[in-house]
């Protein structure tokens, strides 16, 4: 029987909040800049809390009014500079801001200019500049500020604002956007303010994002899910006392917002040299995603899994080395305050489980045996092991795909020949210490014997349905099965347990 459970109407979502930019747009005369937070693409976390959110509805969105926008990305200097990393996708900041070029102009929607803000003349930031300007993008470049975030004076002059670039527009509204927080969109979009104020046009700010959801509780699962997803850094949220304070209205925001609201409104006002047009930051805010929430107690039990999912993955980024301990504390405290276990994620046992049976029944590697589990979307769970030929993952993928086409799990779908030829490879002429197939791998033997066997097309035809699908690992992926369950828009958490004891596992 079909589990799904649809607990957002992403149709009706689209339309209150296209409405919603459409009506900031005309409450100015100039023009609206729009500061973009978040995913646009691949919004992934709100797709696993709000089930029915299509990951891509923001580009929906602009889609819909693309004859009104014109987008500039900003990225951080520094984030190019250190090749910061965006973990959704293993990309590096300035390989996204190009990627957002590229979605935005497959789509039909113009692109302003890239602008490099806290700009020092960086050696990767001026590279990437570079190409930028030899592809044909207008780049731009912003410095720091002197005297952010206290002396406005300095800050609403010539040599503050005045001194930045200014980035031309044609269209009504400008969606200010970029890689990950911190990129320097806010300051983008009040340097805008600043140079059409200057020139008599009377623009104004908006704020574009997901979380927290400002109309639902304050201790509501969906908006506690953001606080666990954002632990690294340390948000949380708060009753937005400003908006009480003005409107009698309970509403939520996160403390960055809040703290920054009363500098933000000095700002508006010293370039506006009128009262602010915002008496709160809620009042910023054009969300309207939870306009398009159907049903509550289904989004309050996907955002407890994604809390639990946020728990695994500070522990792995933690004994990768690329975490702290106080970001797992803070999720700890999240889980305790919902009273959630890391079993309650139905997938977490079943893996425990698989792998005890493997290790008992001698499977594994050179004594090495990991598990994984999935559970499709009408609640069956699948698992798999290690062997000699495949990873747990890749063991996984194939169980699944087998029992989606009504295949025995006793039939081999891919022929010991194609087997045999990968393995030669990996181990006599690519010299690898492992030569078991990851994911990745997997995916391809399988398409190659496609070809020649129905079996083997009929299990590759049902590779789509894995999309959305939960999956737990015994242990931290290899950077094959992670990019393939990726790929496959598999849900993957994993135990912060490595494989082998080996530092450097080929």
């Amino acid at each position: 029987m079909d589990r799904i459970i649809r607990g957002f109407d992403n149709e009706k979502y689209l339309k209150a909040q296209t409405d919603a930019i459409l009506e900031r747009m005309k409450q100015f005369e100039g023009k609206l800049y729009l500061e973009c937070g978040g995913k646009l693409l691949f919004d992934y976390h709100a797709s696993r809390v709000l089930p029915g959110f299509d990951p891509n509805v923001k580009m929906q969105v602009f889609q819909q009014v693309r004859d009104l926008i014109e987008v500039i990305i900003c990225i951080y200097a520094e984030d190019i500079e250190r090749r910061k990393i965006r973990g959704d996708f293993g990309i590096t900041y300035d390989e996204d801001a190009l990627k957002l070029i590229d979605d935005f102009t497959e789509r039909g929607i113009a692109i302003a200019g890239v602008v490099i803000t806290r700009w020092d003349g960086q050696p990767a930031a001026r590279q990437f500049m570079n190409l930028l300007t030899r592809r044909g993008i207008t780049a731009y470049t912003h410095k720091a500020v002197k005297g952010y975030p206290s002396n406005i004076d300095q800050i609403v002059s010539a040599r503050g604002y005045g001194a930045n670039s200014y980035i031309e527009t044609s269209k009504p509204i400008a969606v200010v956007t970029g890689p990950g927080p911190g990129s320097g969109k806010l300051a983008t979009c009040l340097s805008q303010l600043y140079h059409d104020f200057r020139k008599g046009k009377r623009s104004g700010y908006a704020k574009f994002e997901t979380f927290p959801i400002w109309n639902l509780p304050l201790k509501h699962p969906v908006n506690i899910a953001y606080e666990a997803a954002t632990a690294d850094i340390g948000d949380f949220n708060q009753v937005d006392h400003f908006h009480l304070d003005a409107y009698q209205v309970s509403s939520v925001n996160y403390n960055r917002d809040l703290d920054a609201f009363p500098l933000l409104k000095r700002i508006i006002e010293k370039i506006t040299n009128e009262p602010s047009f915002y008496r709160s930051p809620t009042d910023m805010g054009v969300n309207r995603c939870g306009d398009g929430i159907i049903d509550d107690q289904a989004v309050q039990e996907a955002a407890k899994q994604e809390i639990i999912r946020r728990y695994f993955r500070a522990s792995c980024e933690y004994v990768m080395g690329i975490g702290t301990s106080d970001t797992i504390e803070r999720i700890k405290l999240i889980m305790d305050e919902l009273s959630l276990q890391p079993h309650d994620r139905v997938m977490v046992s079943a893996s425990r489980k698989a792998r005890e049976l493997a290790k008992q029944k001698g499977k594994g590697k050179d004594g090495i045996v990991c598990a994984a589990a999935m559970q499709l979307k009408d609640g069956t769970v699948i698992t798999g092991a290690n062997s000699d030929i495949l990873h747990a993952s890749s063991a996984l993928v194939l169980n699944t795909v087998k029992h989606l086409a009504g295949i025995p799990q006793e039939i081999d779908i891919i022929p010991k020949s194609v087997m045999d030829s990968i393995q030669y490879l990996k181990r006599d002429v690519l010299l690898g210490r492992r030569i078991s197939l990851d994911v990745d791998e997997v995916l391809i033997a399988l398409a190659m014997s496609a070809a020649s066997n129905p079996s083997a097309q009929a299990a590759l035809e049902r590779l789509t349905e894995l999309s959305g699908a939960q999956a737990h690992l015994t242990h931290l992926p290899s950077p094959g099965d992670e990019a393939g369950l990726r790929k496959l828009g598999i849900n993957m958490t994993s135990e912060p347990r490595f494989a082998t004891a080996m530092l450097l596992d080929l």
